[in-house]
């Protein structure tokens, strides 16, 4: 039996079972957004002979009857892009064809997180394939900052380079390239960042979000790019009969990283990037790329790899390095062919990622306890500002998601340096453009700098300006958070019944993933559920077990919850009804498979709207 079909909200115009206030704040609404889709998901259910809650989840996320085959089943063959649809493509391939043909100088800049690590990797993987060993360069986060610099390349220059190749960075970088390119240099950019319409003076730069690019591939990691540019030279080598009886390197070995790269930094899990991350998926269970086995083993990983472990296993190991230690420790990891130094990195990686979660838990305390004062002050507050001295910079950014997630509102972090100015990362909450408020504070001048996206931005401000930014930043997002937060909710794929969690139900629903962004996760609701042993396990998760009128039960866990609304709410309600909503995920530890339910919000259902149909 798969399973059975759940009863599911039948209106679009209230709140999914009637939930208006969760323990976390949250209005749950169902994720089908109409009739229209309501009717899609039961055509897809029925013509494909799957679970109506299945059809639901792939037409919510914009799949359509003729889609279902690939959507189910997603291929690099039918997905794959030619490369030279990409604006700049041809000259860039052609010159590394060139370089590697002449066995010449090769530099790789790179950034310091898991897409510039990942995309560097691959170009030196690539190069080194061909006889080459190419010098690669990340910057350092806290003495460089982000993106090439000119002292940078005049140090590469000294090392007889002639080609330089900025994967991940290099868009915007007018004037670092200077020293290249007036010696007669060749300079590369391969990068996925938004673009102005002025571009550096380069040889090629490709890049699908510059204005004039057509391709329509805008939602590729650098990593994916830089794939494409791979295959790209690896195409004009065989048009030169370049390896004449030796066999070209198989570029699908080299997935494992594009995927990693791809799922860590967040872009939308959708066409060629799904493909990407499905295909990998396959490739990493035969553990080929010996750095990420590595990895894999050290962070004890005992099971066949997920979407979830590439972002929260072994990313944040190679992000650790560029936050709190060796900025190039993860494109050497990526790119190693030797085993004791792959050890010897992945060991390191692996203590500083540690290090690194101390710190942060350290520098979280003292951030919550700041803003709790703020609120306290203002419990209308648009965004919360804390700062200190003490605070690494690599770090900032990870408490402000933390404190966004808390406090349901932007939130800014800053590290200062000495007396004089701090740097900050802020993050945003749906409905807040938080970069276009840090731009115009850039220009209205009261940032040093500053830039991003809607939902994060990085500054840098004086000492002198402190004041002034905060009271700038609460004066512009002060409407536009008091209706965000109005409005934020939930989305919920449809209501579940313990019984109804198979092994065949979760395979099913694997195979319309890999999730992430662009295709979020499914979250379910398990309506009324009796709270069962409830209790505290490691430091502040809340463990319990679920049970359904019809006796089926589940295991389920919160994570960081214990002192929290959801929390306290799972713990105080044991032994009675409660709505529960989360994802569903398998467990293969100790070699037998449980699937558990990860609590995201819950609700009492005795203070909700009730327009649940039963």
């Amino acid at each position: 039996m798969i399973a059975e079909r759940q009863p599911q909200q039948e209106a679009f115009d209230g709140p999914f079972l009637g939930v208006t206030q969760s323990a976390n704040g949250y209005i749950w609404r169902d994720r089908l957004k109409d009739a229209e889709q309501a009717n899609l998901a039961l055509a897809i259910s029925q013509r494909f002979d799957l679970p109506e809650v299945l059809g639901r989840v792939l037409a919510a996320r914009g799949v359509g009857l003729e889609d279902v085959d690939i959507a189910l089943n997603p291929t690099l063959k039918s997905l794959m892009a030619d490369p030279y649809e990409l604006r700049d493509m041809e000259p860039a391939a052609e010159r590394v064809a060139d370089a590697i043909a002449s066995q010449e100088r090769i530099a790789i800049f790179g950034d310091y997180d898991v897409d510039g690590a990942s995309s560097s990797a691959l170009l030196d993987r690539l190069f080194q394939a061909h006889g080459l060993n190419p010098i690669v360069y990340i910057p350092d986060r806290i003495n460089e900052g982000y993106g090439p610099n000119a002292v940078a390349i005049e140090h590469l220059l000294e090392q007889g380079v002639e080609v330089i190749i900025a994967v991940d960075c290099g868009t915007n970088s007018f004037d670092a390239f200077a020293p290249a390119l007036d010696k007669g240099k060749t300079v590369i950019v391969v990068d996925h960042h938004q673009a102005d319409e002025r571009l550096p003076d380069v040889h090629a730069l490709v890049n699908p979000n510059r204005q004039d690019d057509l391709s329509g591939m805008g939602d590729l990691a650098a990593a994916g790019v830089v794939f494409l540019l791979l295959v790209a030279v690896v195409r004009c080598l065989k048009e030169r009969k370049f390896y004449g009886d030796q066999k070209a390197p198989d570029l699908l070995e080299y997935l494992d990283i594009v995927a990693l790269a791809t799922v860590c930094d967040v872009v939308p899990l959708k066409g060629l990037n799904r493909a990407y991350v499905t295909k990998v998926l396959q490739v990493m269970r035969r553990r080929e790329n010996l750095g990420l086995k590595t990895l894999t083993d050290v962070a004890g990983l005992k099971t066949a790899p997920t979407t979830y472990h590439l972002g929260y296993l072994l990313g944040p190991r190679i992000n650790a390095g560029g936050r709190i230690g060796d900025s190039g420790l993860g494109a050497k990891l990526l790119a190693t062919t030797d085993a004791h130094e792959a050890n010897d990195i992945a060991t390191r990686l692996d203590r500083l990622n540690n290090e690194r979660k101390e710190m942060e838990n350290r520098i979280l305390e003292e951030a919550l306890a700041e803003a709790e004062r703020e609120i306290e002050n203002d419990p209308d507050l648009p965004i919360v500002i804390v700062g200190s001295p003490d605070w690494h910079k690599g770090l900032v950014g990870l408490v402000s998601s933390r404190l966004t997630e808390r406090y349901r509102r932007p939130s800014l972090v800053l590290s200062w340096d000495g007396a004089v100015e701090a740097t900050g990362s802020a993050r945003s909450i749906s409905g807040v453009d938080l970069g276009a408020a840090v731009r115009s504070a850039v220009q209205s001048g009261h940032l040093v700098k500053g830039g991003g996206h809607a939902m994060a931005a990085g500054l840098t401000v004086e000492q002198g300006k402190y004041e002034d930014l905060q009271r700038f930043l609460a004066d512009t997002l002060r409407e536009s958070v008091a209706l965000a937060r109005q409005e934020l909710g939930l989305s919920m794929d449809g209501a579940l019944t313990p019984r109804s969690v198979t092994s065949e139900f979760m395979e099913l629903l694997e195979k319309a993933g890999p999730y992430g962004s662009g295709n979020p996760g499914p979250r379910f609701v398990f309506p009324a559920q009796i709270i069962g042993y409830a209790k505290v396990v490691g430091e502040n998760h809340v463990k319990c077990r679920l049970t359904a009128r019809d006796g089926s039960a589940l295991d389920a866990i919160a994570f960081r919850a214990v002192e929290t609304p959801m929390g306290d709410l799972l713990l105080k309600r044991s032994g009675q009804p409660v709505h529960v909503a989360g994802r569903l995920q398998v467990d293969n530890w100790g070699g037998r498979e449980r699937i558990q339910l990860v609590i995201a919000d819950a609700a009492d259902p005795q203070s909700q709207q009730p327009n649940f149909n039963k």
